[in-house]
């Protein structure tokens, strides 16, 4: 049995994005206003599997704009450095392989 969940971005009618993030397993569905939230709420949901995730699907409601998604492409690039920076190694296959090259 595959651990998948589910980070769907969506905006309130404040046009405010947030992220549902749903296991799939059993349909638990928790809410994350920053992104250190979604990391946090993905480790809590993940202990129910010893940690273990195979994946994160990433969904977008259909009318979430694009600059809301240009800044969240900015807050998770941000995120994704502040923790390569922590750990001091890559931790995404493409960022692996950029630093290869």
């Amino acid at each position: 049995m595959a651990v998948v969940f589910e980070a769907k971005i969506c905006v309130d009618e404040d046009v405010k994005w947030f992220i549902e993030l749903k296991d799939t397993q059993d349909g638990r569905i928790m809410l994350c206003n920053t992104l250190e939230e979604l990391e946090t709420n993905i480790e809590s949901l993940g202990e129910d599997y010893g940690g273990h995730i195979d994946e994160v699907k990433w969904l977008r409601d259909e009318n979430v704009p694009e600059i809301i998604m240009d800044e969240l492409r900015v807050q998770m690039a941000e995120h994704r450095e502040k923790i390569e920076n922590e750990r001091g190694e890559a931790i995404t296959p493409y960022a692996q392989e950029a630093e290869k090259e």
